[in-house]
């Protein structure tokens, strides 16, 4: 989930969805009309799906039609669709409303879903170039943003592009379900929906769309007087690149502005923002602080500013390079240096933004990316679109939400607000959004930055009375009063923390249970263990606190009946709900969805921790041995099997971890499987579990590169990662749980530099798997050369864990009477366990709870069972489709889950049904959904 800025609009708190009343508000008219006799419609927050009853079933791919549109011919081009598909029985769908629009073809949207207001399912690839030809007659005059995933249908608003139209998974790279559709071979693969047009290589592009993929091939940017060199930066509104003039051989930045995409909140697209930004170049020229305009043109309708290329690093980029306390080396000297050259860069900022107010321009956009340093010293401010005359005393349309003026600022002080978050910026390099959720976080931050820095906290009045603004609320912040962690005692801490987490709770929904990251809000994300009600549930659970009964009745009703598309996986799909659901005293409810579970093809499952083998099999060796069901731990032997036989060996995998490649690391990497054999191991296997052991670790070790401070991290290629998911932590868990059963001289050395990440003093982030908390649980965990878990109470006091405990002060907001915390991007609070607040929780009570609660299996004191071996390949009986536990038991009848699923069998279905699209249960939906098609019977209890 890469685009957070809009689950921002819904709430000032938290990151959530639009909800219908703010959805009715810009609904287009068409919403309200009533379905016509012989339909059905289904609605969502976002689309809605019209299909005519009784008519045949769709393919479930194959040419689809998409239809754009600007604001201003949205409802036109809608009622054209409307009147035109309705009467021929043609399935459609369209976006709800105008604000949906907004939204999905802002800046910040994705770049390849963007500009589709209605998407059109011919039948056949004849009643395609029908659709098309008398569509694109009636569509005369209607203008919309091109979709780059698609082939433009003449030079209307039409497009085409080949792809699923019922909704099928599969997994993608990182084992995680992705749209699939089925390859020449009858196999599922990824619907990759890219950002340039492609056909299938088993799919012949049909000949009259021929002539259209030729002239969108004409257009050549070898007819610019400029050669690219390079792509500096992509948008939804366009690209940045760097390039030469061929004339006068200087090399020039071209930005790029596609008609009518990349909205502002006041409806600017790209092009007009960008001749706003020429104009403002043109009164700003001879500033050094400016990058001198040199050119303006359009080719082929994409408008293109050319400016002075500054050769210099972005601020953003020198302050991840220089900030000391993110470095195990940081001393006295070198935060004394970073400070003293944090102020200076400070004062030239400063002087930066004076210039363009002495020509009356306001930049509107000031923030670190957007400040360029030279190797010479000459600092200039980039990318001049939404700056606006100071005469006009007008708001930012378009900002960074860390440095975006509140309402009530306008002018130069929208400015003078932005340079007041800067300041704060450079010493504690933290989104400042937290400061429009609780302005007063100003006054604690500016303490903790005195206490860490040689700088006087008086430096930072001024910004205090800047961001507070005239009318700040005199009252003492909640912080002053608050339990917070290193500095209170441990049970005052744990029941703040409780009681921000029960104040959030909205069991009224059906959606969620508990705000987190706006993952919850996809495929059965609201239910799991990463961003849903499991792993709130579980940190609560195991800290202490009674689980109101109505909050467990929440997660069985819905994890029972599984949407469409949950995943099987430990943490993100029904597994993690049912160990929840063992731990709090629902073990038939348990049962009942591993029984949904194991009728579905879990051998297809990826190998990881998060959503594969590795975290399935671990939960059904623990359910199996506190149950006694000893098919579920033969399953889960089958689980090792499998993932033994598809490792690899150490060196089977890339030195670069994500992007295109496999990640490492504990959730998604091959260390989660090394966990999988050593508990394995532990309860009874053969030694040769201990050899693939050693043979995962490796795999992510070779991902793995040495930073300059002698720690170890996970290499992504451009930055490097400590963290428990995908970073040192996580690895050096699994290492030092290695080391208490084998002496290993390789994995001793590389231990103690994964450990080193944990004497670094600052995380931007502060959550369970990507932030400060993660730290904190590693620790807790065995992150040590002799590999043993702390012990609660502490008894052998680590300093490091002393000081990552504290360090979560620079997170803490209030929230509900209680403590909360930012979640992943910072923008908004988290209750989930892997962003939020339930993951401090739970890192925190592993130091410091007499309890020692830990995320499930990461701990080995789990007595040695010495059971039988795991059984040899094919003897388990574990095949799909054939669990059987407890025929006739809740929930396991045929029809209990009330679920459709995909055809590659990774999606939850009733009684082994297979359905190819539906997004909610039969139940709700009429089975003649738009482009699904009939169930077909399978294997079930």
């Amino acid at each position: 989930m890469d685009q957070y800025e809009p689950y921002c609009l819904a709430d000032l708190f938290f990151y959530d969805k639009l909800g219908q009343r703010q959805n009715e508000a810009s609904d287009f008219p068409l919403v309200t009309r009533p379905v016509p006799e012989g339909w059905v419609r289904h609605d969502s927050d976002v689309w809605m799906y019209y299909a005519p009853k009784g008519e045949g079933q769709l393919p479930p791919q194959g040419w689809k039609i998409h239809v754009s549109a600007r604001l201003d011919d949205a409802e036109r081009a809608l009622e054209v669709v409307w009147d035109y598909c309705v009467p021929r029985g043609i399935v459609f769908k369209y976006l709800r409303g105008r604000s949906v629009l907004l939204m999905r073809n802002s800046k910040a949207a994705s770049r390849g879903a963007s500009g589709k207001l209605v998407t059109i399912y011919p039948r056949d690839e004849n009643e395609c170039e029908v659709i098309l030809k008398e569509l694109d007659e009636l569509l005369e005059g209607v203008e919309g943003p091109y979709i780059l995933s698609d082939l433009r249908y003449a030079n209307g608003p039409l497009f085409v592009r080949y792809g699923g139209f019922a909704e099928r998974r599969c997994p993608g790279k990182d084992g995680e379900l992705v749209p699939a559709i089925e390859n020449g071979d009858g196999e599922l693969i990824p619907d990759v929906r890219g950002t340039t047009f492609a056909v299938p290589e088993w799919v012949t592009l049909p000949s009259f769309l021929e002539p259209h993929l030729e002239a969108r091939n004409s257009v050549r940017v070898d007819e610019m007087p400029y050669d690219f060199e390079s792509v500096l930066h992509f948008s939804n509104g366009g690209g940045v690149y760097l390039a030469k003039d061929r004339a006068t051989g200087e090399r020039v930045v071209l930005k790029e502005a596609r008609p009518h995409a990349g909205l502002d909140v006041i409806g600017r697209d790209a092009v007009t923002r960008l001749k706003h930004e020429r104009d403002i170049l043109e009164r700003l020229s001879g500033l050094d602080a400016v990058p001198a305009l040199r050119d303006y043109f359009v080719l082929g309708e994409h408008h293109f500013l050319v400016e002075e290329f500054v050769d210099g690093n972005p601020l953003q980029r020198q302050i991840v390079q220089k900030y000391p306390l993110t470095k195990a080396t940081c001393d006295e000297a070198a935060l004394a240096e970073y400070t003293d050259w944090a102020l200076g860069m400070l004062g030239q900022v400063e002087s930066a933004v004076a210039q363009l107010h002495e020509r009356g321009v306001v930049f509107g956009d000031l923030h670190p990316s957007n400040i360029l340093v030279t190797a010479s010293g000459r600092l200039c401010l980039i990318d001049y679109e939404v700056a606006v005359l100071a005469s006009e005393q007008a708001r930012t349309t378009l900002a960074n939400p860390a440095f975006l003026a509140p309402r009530d600022r306008r002018g130069l002080d929208v400015d003078r607000y932005a340079l007041a978050c800067l300041r704060y910026y450079l010493f504690a390099p933290q989104t400042t959004i937290t400061l429009l959720m609780h302005r007063q976080k100003a006054c604690q931050l500016a303490d903790l930055i005195a206490e860490t820095f040689p700088v006087p906290r008086a430096a930072f009045d001024d910004a205090i009375t800047t961001l507070l603004g005239p009318d700040a609320d005199p009252e003492p912040s909640p912080l002053d009063t608050l339990p917070l962690p290193g500095l209170a005692p441990w049970p005052e801490v744990r029941d703040a923390l409780h009681r921000s987490i029960l104040a959030s709770a909205t069991p009224e929904r059906d959606d969620r249970l508990f705000p987190g990251d706006p993952a919850q809000f996809r495929d059965g994300g609201a239910i799991n263990m990463a961003h849903g009600a499991a792993g709130v549930l579980y940190a609560l659970a195991e800290t202490g606190t009674e689980v109101p009964p109505e909050y467990a009745d929440w997660l069985a009703r819905h994890a029972l009946s599984p949407e469409v598309g949950t995943p099987l996986g430990f943490y993100d799909g029904l597994h993690g709900a049912a160990h929840v659901l063992d731990r709090l005293g629902r073990r038939r409810d348990a049962l009942d969805i591993v029984d949904i579970c194991l009728r579905e093809k879990w051998e297809q499952l990826s190998l990881n921790l998060c959503s594969g083998l590795a975290g399935t099999g671990l939960n059904l060796f623990h359910l199996g041995e506190a149950t006694g069901e000893s098919e579920l731990t033969s399953v889960a032997s089958r689980m090792v099997e499998l993932c033994a036989e598809r490792l690899g060996g150490p060196d089977d995998v890339p030195e670069i971890s994500g992007g295109e490649h496999p990640r490492a690391g504990l959730m998604h990497g091959s260390s989660g499987v090394a966990l999988l054999f050593l508990r394995a191991y532990e309860r009874g296997g053969p030694s040769e579990l201990l050899d693939r052991a050693a043979d995962a670790i490796r795999q992510d070790l070779r991902r793995c590169l040495l930073a300059e401070d002698g720690s170890l991290q996970v290499n992504q290629g451009w930055r490097s990662l400590p963290y428990l998911d995908e970073g040192s932590v996580g690895i050096g868990v699994v290492v030092a749980r290695y080391l208490r059963h084998r002496d290993d001289e390789e994995f001793e050395l590389a231990l103690s530099r994964l450990a080193r990440v944990a004497e670094s003093g600052y995380f931007v982030q502060s959550g369970l798997f990507t932030g400060r908390a993660s730290i904190i649980a590693a620790l807790a965990a065995g992150l040590r050369p002799d590999g043993r878990a702390v012990p609660g109470p502490r008894a052998d006091a680590d300093p490091r864990l002393d000081a990552q405990i504290r360090g979560l002060r620079w997170h803490a907001m209030p929230y509900g009477g209680g403590l909360a915390f930012t979640g992943d991007q910072l923008m908004r609070l988290s209750m989930d366990l892997a962003t939020g607040t339930a993951g401090v929780l739970l890192a925190l009570a592993s130091a410091l709870d007499a309890r020692r609660p830990s995320l499930p299996f990461l701990l080995d004191d789990a007595p040695l069972i010495g059971g039988p071996s795991l059984s040899p390949a094919g003897s388990s009986g574990a095949d799909a489709g054939t669990s059987g536990l407890r025929a006739g038991s809740a929930g396991a009848d045929a029809g209990s889950s009330g679920a459709l699923a995909g055809s590659s069998g990774l999606t939850v279905g009733p009684s082994g049904r297979v359905e190819t699209l539906a997004k909610v249960s039969p139940s709700r939906v009429p089975p003649e959904r738009p482009g699904s098609v009939h169930p077909r019977e399978g294997k079930g209890v």
